[in-house]
């Protein structure tokens, strides 16, 4: 015989390891309940060992009618509440004794009572599982289940029999109907698609509408999963996912259902959120290193946009609340220090699930606060960049005998000026209205000694210099000098892949390029006749810096290209050097949208007051509306321009925002950060522009490359490559003999499936070397020039 090579096979891999090593009980589809979509056998048979008098009681095996009725209040309960909130809190049946557990949780330590009840845990396993009433040929690959309950349900792939994820995701798209009892919102706690290389998952099944997510490690500091050499590189999740701790905490301490209000119409939508792979590993591991060192630590986390970074950092405060290390709390509390009202909603949000908020969670704006907030037994405190330096003071000298976490999200910097005064003046400085956050924290830290009774927590997007060396993992090199690294990161790069942000390198375009390629497109004898093809050549070959003339650029492209993205909601945005540049703009946009009838309106954004025009302005003055409202009303008809001088350049996110006209010089950071506003990605967006009238591509190329690597092709295309390209792979040994051979003699063999993957993995990994050495050397073109000099 040989390897199974088919998906029976691989789904044989998964069930056998998570039977064999994880205690997982096979499961029937005779004892599955479709009715209820419920596995009968394993619930009662947990039930009755653990609350064996409420069964009694409800007369459950007395008569089938009892069981039925018993069975339709659990399916109840998890119809209204869900899965998730059913396990962690049971269910209340009258008759019974208090109420119904329906999962014990993770025993804490020193707590053998809780660790037996946890053993008594059934999690079961059915393959093939057929779900449907009406149609009862359909099945799906496998469903696990905890004490009967289904929590999870896979579909599986083979990239040998040529479907993978992709596949699975259509399956469950096209062929899993959310109205099957088993399919529907919060029946299940998620729906994983899985090949063996890369692995998705979606929360809310909606047929075509289902939004699926990336569960992987990432490789390369991108999207996808490494070489195993052990395995399949998906085997994580059935091996660290799928485990009984797993998945209990998983339960206990992530997966949750919120709900999120629409502003204007005050809707109210719930929304099941289950971990990705990233904030999984992120929690996990600065847990495991504190319970291990204990407080005195610092972390930083580099987590690019769209990380989902505020669920991470409200799961990691939740859980340092709890940690423990031989029966004694680790941290006795947590400090966030944020600017961002979301960020607490959503801490207090996350940690609703878990425990009663006004018992936990505290704002701290004085120094007296936070003595306060400790005395009341709150465990999570949350305070802002300007009150902080009051608040550490504190943990110094009055609570020297505690222990805190201080978890710092410096990636937002204030939308105010009066913020960063406060900042400076509370670190005994001056008012330095360019200083962002990163710099206030780093220079607030850096100037008092670090506390020996505090781990500090970092989470950033674009880490400064500054901020890896204070923060940042120590690395000595051979040389003598100290490198430093983040604890954990997350890639722009991955980030992009997967699909959560956009890349706005992919069409950043100087305006020389822009002129270049609209008289290449349009050399004709109508080229002249166009009027915005004129002031574009104008501007350009007479290198005029007339505010005026750009505007017209701008508007002109804005309706030719922009105002249709998005399904028609596109806005832009043009940053500008000044604030006196801000004011000039945006009534030359004014006056060019007016002049041809534009439906579209512009809003302008600074902090202050400026003389213009011989009076004093402010924003609110010239928008007819107050600065607190901009950023609603900007979302809002008729508005589609926002002219901003610094302000709304770093942490804001709006995703209509589509395209940036840039007017100022940006360097390093600067540069991400102002065109990374563009990146939120949303349904119905799927580019970006950037029209660049001050910098050279080169540059903002360079300012990206630390935190994503990637470059910006502004040269022509040459077919001559191909054939370097050619010439390169019959050079490089993808696979060696050894690699065959191997392969066949374990095919031949009837060895397990992921023997052979390894071999396959490993191949597949000198292919993609291949090209990024050769991707690197194409695009170096210093050495293209001197090939064509000869």
């Amino acid at each position: 015989m040989s390897t199974n090579t088919r998906e029976s096979g691989f789904e044989t891999l998964i069930v056998n390891w998570l039977v064999d090593h994880n205690g997982c009980k096979p499961g029937a589809n005779d004892d599955y309940n479709k009715e209820y979509a419920i596995d009968e056998t394993p619930l009662f048979r947990f039930l009755e060992d653990t609350q064996p008098e409420s069964m009694k009681r409800l007369g459950v095996n007395d008569t089938d009618l009892k069981r039925q009725q018993f069975l339709s209040i659990l399916s109840g309960e998890i119809a209204k509440r869900g899965i998730i909130d059913v396990l962690r809190k049971g269910i209340k049946a009258y008759g019974a004794v208090g109420n119904i557990v329906m999962f014990y949780e993770t025993p804490s330590e020193r707590n053998p009572a809780a660790k037996m009840l946890f053993e008594k845990n059934i999690f079961s396993l059915t393959r093939q599982l057929m779900y449907s009433k009406d149609n009862t040929r359909l099945a799906l690959d496998f469903c696990i289940f905890i004490n009967g309950l289904p929590v999870i349900t896979c579909e599986l792939k083979n990239r040998l029999t040529k479907q993978d994820v992709e596949d699975a995701v259509y399956q469950y798209k096209s062929d899993r109907d959310p109205r099957e009892l088993l399919f529907s919102f919060k029946r299940c706690m998620v729906h994983f698609a899985v090949d063996d290389a890369r692995i998705q998952f979606c929360t809310k099944l909606a047929g075509k509408s289902s939004w699926f997510f990336p569960f992987n490690k990432g490789y390369n500091d991108g999207a996808g999963n490494p070489p195993n050499p052990d395995g399949l590189m998906t085997d994580y999740l059935w091996k660290e996912i799928f485990t009984k701790y797993g998945l209990a905490n998983i339960i206990e301490n992530y997966t949750q259902v919120v709900i999120e209000e629409n502003k204007k119409t005050k809707k109210k939508t719930e929304k099941q959120i289950f971990p990705r792979y990233h904030q999984l590993s992120v929690v996990r591991s600065l847990l495991a290193d504190v319970k291990e060192k204990g407080v005195g630590q610092k972390y930083l986390i580099q987590h690019s946009a769209g990380s989902g970074k505020s669920n991470s950092i409200a799961w990691l405060a939740h859980q340092l609340v709890g940690l423990e290390r031989d029966g004694t709390a680790v941290v006795d509390s947590v400090i966030v220090v944020t600017d961002r009202v979301n960020l607490d909603k959503q801490i207090r949000d996350t940690i609703k699930q878990f425990m009663q908020v006004s018992n936990t969670v505290a704002w701290a704006e004085h120094s007296g606060d936070l003595r306060n907030a400790i005395a009341h037994g709150k465990k999570i405190i949350i305070t802002t960049v300007h009150k902080f330096p009051f608040i550490l003071n504190d943990i110094g000298t009055v609570h020297k005998d505690s222990k805190f976490a201080i978890i710092i999200d410096e990636a937002h910097s204030s939308q105010s000026d009066n913020m960063s005064a406060a900042m400076n003046i509370a670190l005994g400085g001056n008012f330095d209205p360019n200083a962002d956050t990163e710099d206030k924290i780093n220079a607030l830290v850096e100037g008092r000694k670090m506390l020996s009774n505090a781990s500090y927590f970092a989470f950033t997007a674009t880490p400064k210099n500054k901020t890896l060396e204070m923060f940042g993992v120590p690395d000595p090199q051979p040389d003598g000098t100290v490198k430093h690294f983040p604890f954990h990161n997350y890639s722009m790069k991955q980030a992009i892949q997967e699909g959560f942000i956009l890349d706005v390198l992919k069409f950043y375009t100087p305006i020389k390029s822009f002129y270049k390629l609209v008289k290449t497109v349009t050399d004709n004898p109508e080229y002249d006749k166009k009027k915005a093809q004129k002031k574009l050549r104008s501007y350009v070959e007479s290198d005029k810096f007339a505010i005026p003339t750009k505007a017209g650029i701008m508007v002109e492209h804005f309706h030719d290209t922009v105002c249709r993205k998005i399904d028609g909601k596109a806005r832009a945005m043009v940053a500008t050097s000044s604030i006196e540049r801000a004011i000039e703009y945006y009534y030359a946009i004014c006056s060019c949208l007016e002049a041809r009838n534009s439906p579209y309106k512009a809003i302008v954004a600074f902090s202050g007051e400026k003389e213009y025009g011989g009076k004093p302005l402010n924003e609110s003055l010239i928008n007819g509306f107050p600065s607190k409202d901009i950023e609603d009303v900007f979302a809002e008809e008729p508005y589609r321009f926002l002219v901003a001088a610094d302000k709304f350049q770093t942490g804001y996110d709006e995703p209509l925002l589509h395209t940036m006209y840039v007017d100022k010089i940006l360097t390093d950071i600067k540069a991400v950060q102002t065109l990374s506003r563009l990146n939120r990605a949303m349904e119905g967006k799927f580019d970006t522009f950037v029209l660049d009238f001050a910098n050279e591509a080169e540059d903002i190329g360079d300012a990206f490359s630390r935190y994503y690597r990637t470059t910006i092709l502004s040269g022509e295309t040459d077919p001559n490559k191909l054939y370097d390209l050619i010439s390169a792979m019959e050079q490089y040994q993808v696979y060696t003999d050894y690699h065959v051979d191997r392969f066949i003699e374990l095919y031949l063999g009837d060895e397990e499936r992921d023997k052979l993957d390894t071999i396959l993995d490993a191949c597949v990994n000198n292919y993609l070397i291949l090209w990024q050495t050769i991707w690197r050397f194409l695009s170096n073109g210093a050495i293209i020039r001197r090939l064509r000099n000869g």
